[in-house]
């Protein structure tokens, strides 16, 4: 497997305990090299949910030999999701499944039509379905980890910090348990996170008070957000609401991030401060920073997908 690993530079932040360390070479090696593994089934379009008479669908990528572990891949760009991101990105999985790895390709409703905010509920919704069928495709309900690229990374922190995450019902009541279905009873959290250039920090994005919704280099996002007619504090308000920075915790699960240094759209200082704050808060976390790489690298970005892999099983033994 060629891989530009030796290309990147390891800002190893967040890192209290001795597994994780600038000579640490493990999360960039198989803790267990795979054999060469049988194609994946692939099951086609399982409904997760329904959105206004629209079904919310994903694609499952099965392994011959599942390993327990569950990878969430939140298909997104600029919060606009379609299934031929399926068919475009599909054949880059193999480093998952390869390991036995389970791999979850969820779309979710798209804006313009749905904001930012109900995005993220669409993940919640993902994230609980699997657990709750975990048993029909060979995964643990308590291995589960996500990941996404841009829009796909912003939505992974949110589920990984809760961010929308909907309570559980007190299913000792009649109403409101007794109008959810089964799925809506089970947990949305998960146990890792591995993303690439996340937006992390939608209230100070870039420079200190600037409002994502105020930088003119993602403009073209804004409508995403709903933001039309309402004051600053009520921007300020939602772009604090919709941060993952804003609510890590430290039961926040350990987080891998990788980020160019000359992204023209999310600024490398949003992984930087969201990893940092991870350390001070003592969760496990990682960052690699890709020299010279823009809002995604040379073709050589698809080695990378390995190192999220070995994140995953690193973290969900």
């Amino acid at each position: 497997m060629k891989t530009h690993i030796g290309k990147l530079l390891l800002l190893l932040i967040g890192l209290n305990a001795p597994f994780v360390s600038a000579t640490d070479k493990s999360v960039f090696q198989p803790l267990t090299q795979p054999e060469v593994a049988d194609e994946p089934t692939r099951i086609r379009d399982v409904v997760y949910g329904h959105k206004f008479g629209t079904a919310l669908t994903m694609d499952v990528l099965k392994p011959a030999k599942p390993n327990g572990i569950g990878v969430i891949f939140t298909l997104s760009g600029g919060w606009h999701s379609d299934i031929s991101m399926i068919e475009k990105r599909r054949k880059h999985f193999h480093y998952f499944t390869d390991r036995g790895q389970t791999v979850f390709l969820v779309i979710h409703s798209s804006a313009p039509k749905f904001q930012v905010s109900e995005v993220i509920q669409d993940i919640h919704r993902a994230v609980r379905f699997i657990r709750f069928h975990a048993a029909e495709y060979g995964v643990n309900p308590n291995r589960l980890g996500i990941s996404g690229m841009s829009s796909g990374g912003h939505l992974s922190l949110c589920i990984g910090t809760g961010v929308g995450r909907p309570r559980l019902p007190d299913t000792t009541q009649r109403s409101p348990a007794a109008t959810l279905d089964s799925v809506d009873r089970v947990s949305s959290r998960v146990q890792a996170v591995a993303c690439f250039f996340p937006p992390a920090d939608l209230a100070n994005f870039g420079n200190p008070n600037r409002l994502f919704v105020e930088c003119d280099t993602v403009r073209r996002y804004w409508p995403q957000f709903g933001v039309d007619g309402k004051s600053r504090a009520e921007k300020l308000r939602l772009m604090e609401s919709l941060s993952p920075l804003m609510a890590i915790a430290p039961d926040t699960p350990p987080t891998l991030i990788l980020h160019g240094t000359v992204d023209p759209i999310v600024p490398l200082e949003q992984s930087e401060r969201f990893i940092d704050k991870l350390k001070k808060t003592g969760v496990p976390a990682q960052l690699i920073v890709h020299q010279g790489g823009g809002h995604g690298w040379d073709e050589t970005w698809e080695s990378d997908l390995g190192v999220l892999a070995n994140w995953f099983e690193k973290y969900l033994r």
